[in-house]
């Protein structure tokens, strides 16, 4: 009898003192050190210039094991520049986004987008200082020793660019200012060292800290974005509660905006003279901000509130309670992208919904699980893409759950990745999110096969396991930036299963799943079928006969290495045959009926396996009656 894992972790539980509860470890395993950043801003915009000057206090804590003797800031808005990394890449790479190819050539000085540092002091004393594209490199005066925290105060003034890509002015929708990307951000010293990426156009990855942001612009202007409005009484614009009174402090025309936000990785927002600001409180006492422009798509806008409540009741339910009090949803941007506690959107679409959804479900990926989405895009990306198509076909159903058939668990069968996995191009999940050859190799992977790693875990350890551990992953390495590991971890636990291999080829490989009915051969009163591995990943295989009767039975075998099998998902008898060895490029095994008796036989029938050529994955009595 084969000894289960789960057995085999509850033993060597004991040993080391891990405590498990329930199948639960306790979260000694989840207890990575992480940096810490406090940021103290004041901004004053300059609206007929877009120039703003600011200053910027950072309490940084080096929770490291590490001495650092140098730190980084990010300077994204210096990628508008001709000239700049991202520049230079979006005009040499064969497939350029459509929104940058060669725009950034083009700007004048008035056009371009910088991030100029005047000054910078480490606990008051002047550091040395070099700006290196679209990053700060400074040499401390100091080194920072392991549990010490200092003080940063820096001096700086930025001009906000012709909007190209995600930031800037005057989008195509007239949004005025999508501040984002927008000040000088330390970069992440993780377990892994440094993260100071240059700014090309992709991900993001950033410190958890507070931020405390004052911004200062003139007296018309609405702002939605990351955090709590402090003073919503000195600003009205909507935030006012109803019967409020508000007595609004202008000085020099402006009005001084403050906002509070608690462990965050990053602070956006977005400001135009015409925004109209709607405001929705959930049940639970959330609320959800909406910004759009006067005028433009009211309708969809209006609609679209109740449907974002929906999504966030459905969300919390099935991937982990949010734990913000609000959300913003805002016009701006060159699509849709997000950031803490809000997302920039285009307005002026057919459809609303979708694009808030996904961007919604990054506040869960990218917001408050925060995996450096530059070197893992797919753990961000691709389980967001899940999560959304899941929360729309609930809306869909108008909140009734669907039951499981082939349409709604299949999201494996995405063409995105089948296309992309057949086309010669593909490269490997873990392949830095700025090192793909091709931008459609890099939305393939991050998006499509993403999304498929996780739909395609639910066939491999049942969707109520899938289920419990997206709670629990999200519970477990909420604020943490995990990898791909420590999520493979979670599902280990949940399931009870072995499951390096699924990573180990999945994301460290292209090779590919194909498996095939190669023969079924009748033998008196059973049948034996035949079954290939074609392609060179292995899976575990659900077969499942239908009989002519209409009763259906499903024949599963496990890979070896597996150690354990995934739980009966149907009602229809289910046999249990001997492990699949991934060495061994057939299988047989017997149906105790004659085949006389059988209808068809399908390999997955619910398409949640990322089966590249389905055409060999079934086999029917009528395709045999034909031959004869």
């Amino acid at each position: 009898m084969r000894t289960r894992l789960l057995s085999f972790v509850v033993l060597f539980s004991l040993s080391t003192s891990l405590v498990f509860a329930q199948g639960k470890a306790t979260r000694k395993d989840s207890e990575r050190w992480q940096q810490h950043a406090n940021y103290f801003m004041e901004i004053d915009m300059d609206v007929n210039t877009n120039r703003f000057q600011g200053t910027q206090k950072i309490k940084y804590t080096n929770n490291s094991p590490d001495v650092l003797d140098q730190v980084f800031y990010h300077l994204y808005f210096n990628a508008f520049q001709p000239g700049s990394m991202m520049d230079v890449r979006s005009r040499t790479i064969e497939d350029p986004d459509r929104r940058v190819r060669d725009r950034i050539s083009k700007l004048s000085e008035d056009e371009i987008g910088y991030q100029k540092i005047f000054s910078l002091k480490q606990d008051g004393k002047d550091v040395k200082y070099e700006v290196e594209g679209t990053v700060l490199e400074v040499e401390l005066a100091k080194p920072i020793q392991p549990g010490q925290t200092v003080t940063f105060d820096m001096t700086f003034e930025g001009q906000v660019p012709v909007q190209i890509r995600r930031s800037g002015r005057d989008n195509a929708e007239g949004v005025r200012y999508t501040m984002t990307q927008w000040f000088p951000k330390l970069a992440e010293y993780d377990y892994q060292g440094w993260h100071a990426d240059e700014y090309i156009g992709r991900e993001f990855y950033g410190i958890w800290g507070d931020y405390d942001v004052k911004i200062s612009i003139d007296k018309d202007y609405v702002i939605g974005g990351t955090g709590y409005l402090q003073n919503p009484l000195e600003i009205g614009h909507g935030y006012e509660d109803a019967g409020q009174t508000v007595k609004k402090k202008v000085k020099d025309g402006k009005l001084t905006w403050h906002f509070k936000a608690p462990n965050v990785h990053d602070f956006a927002w977005a400001a135009d003279p015409d925004y109209v600001h709607d405001k929705l409180t959930m049940d639970n006492g959330m609320v959800l901000h909406f910004f759009h422009q006067k005028g433009q798509n009211e309708k969809n806008w209006k609609e679209l509130m109740p449907l974002a409540e929906q999504a966030f009741e459905y969300a919390n339910e099935h991937f982990g309670q949010y734990p913000y009090k609000q959300f913003s949803v805002i016009q701006g941007g060159d699509g849709g992208m997000e950031y803490p506690m809000s997302t920039m959107i285009t307005g002026m679409r057919g459809s609303l919904l979708g694009v808030t959804i996904h961007e919604a479900m990054h506040d869960w990926y990218h917001g408050v699980l925060g995996n450096n989405e530059a070197l893992t895009p797919w753990m961000d990306e691709g389980f967001t893409s899940y999560a959304s198509a899941r929360i729309s076909r609930h809306i869909r159903a108008n909140g009734k759950e669907e039951e499981p058939t082939i349409e709604n668990l299949g999201m494996a069968a995405n063409g995105g990745y089948l296309r992309i996995a057949m086309s010669g191009v593909e490269e490997p999940l873990s392949t830095h999110g700025d090192h793909y050859n091709l931008n459609g190799a890099y939305s393939a992977a991050s998006y499509s096969k993403g999304s498929v790693w996780m739909s395609q875990l639910g066939y491999v350890i049942g969707e109520e396991a899938l289920d419990k551990g997206l709670l629990e992953y999200f519970d477990t390495w909420k604020f943490k930036h995990p990898n791909p590991n420590d999520v493979l971890r979670v599902f280990e636990r949940v399931s009870g299963l072995e499951l390096d291999w699924y990573n180990e080829y999945f994301v460290y490989t292209t090779k590919k799943i194909d498996y095939g009915i190669q023969n079924v051969v009748g033998e008196g009163n059973s049948t034996k079928v035949t079954l290939a591995k074609v392609g060179l990943m292995p899976m575990p295989t659900d077969v499942v006969v239908t009989y002519k009767d209409g009763t259906k039975e499903v024949h599963y075998m496990a890979l070896r290495m597996m150690r354990g099998e995934k739980p009966a998902e149907t009602n229809d008898p289910r046999v249990v045959h001997p492990d699949w060895p991934w060495t061994h490029p057939t299988y047989e095994f017997s149906i105790n009926k004659p085949v006389s008796e059988i209808a068809s036989i399908e390999i997955d029938p619910s398409k949640r396996m990322a089966d590249v050529n389905r055409e060999n994955n079934a086999w029917t009595a009528e395709a045999l009656d034909n031959k004869k």
